[in-house]
């Protein structure tokens, strides 16, 4: 047997995809990394089949079109981080992680479909820092939240008024009963 044909040769390029879908599978943010979906129309079907087959289960990890897809949900948006068949899912997992803590931070843990579209700029940064063209630059959620100098406020909720954080309850209270 040749060596060759029992693995690929490993590489830096880990991260096919990252995106943020919302609760009706729509994208808030997206970035791929390589030509596996040259063109938007390919990009919003594979997020929808990806959004149609995540959106209702538990687990954390599926496989589609012959990817490795990591996800997590929060309230009313859904994360996801794409590798190919072969790629370690924990690697995928801790992009994940990542992600969901640095934004968790940016958004002073407030992390909602409303919140995001307000900081979608700083939400490409973020995505930025973590992989650049498919390379895993980060892991450590602290280490981006330092990189790019979000401030931590030591009361986070003294910046919201009383009737955004019963807003905020009663949107979590809804997306949990719905799940």
């Amino acid at each position: 047997m040749e060596p060759n044909t029992l693995l690929p040769e490993p590489s830096l390029y880990v991260v096919k995809a990252m995106f943020i879908l919302d609760s009706d599978g729509q994208r808030l943010v997206a970035k791929y990394y390589d030509e596996t979906f040259p063109s938007a129309k390919e990009q919003k079907n594979f997020e929808k089949n990806t959004f149609n087959k995540t959106h209702r289960a538990e687990g954390e990890i599926t496989f589609l079109e012959g990817m490795t897809i990591v996800y997590k949900s929060s309230i009313d948006l859904f994360f996801y981080v794409v590798g190919s068949s072969q790629e370690n899912e924990l690697m995928l997992v801790s992009v994940l992680t990542c992600l969901f803590e640095s934004l968790s931070h940016m958004l002073r843990k407030t992390v909602e479909k409303q919140s995001l579209l307000e900081n979608l700029d700083s939400a490409f940064l973020v995505m930025d820092e973590i992989v650049d063209c498919g390379v895993i630059l980060e892991y450590d959620s602290q280490q981006v939240i330092q990189k790019l100098n979000f401030r931590v406020d030591e009361n986070p909720l003294s910046e919201q008024s009383v009737a955004q954080v019963l807003q905020s309850a009663k949107e979590q209270i809804k997306w949990s009963l719905l799940k």
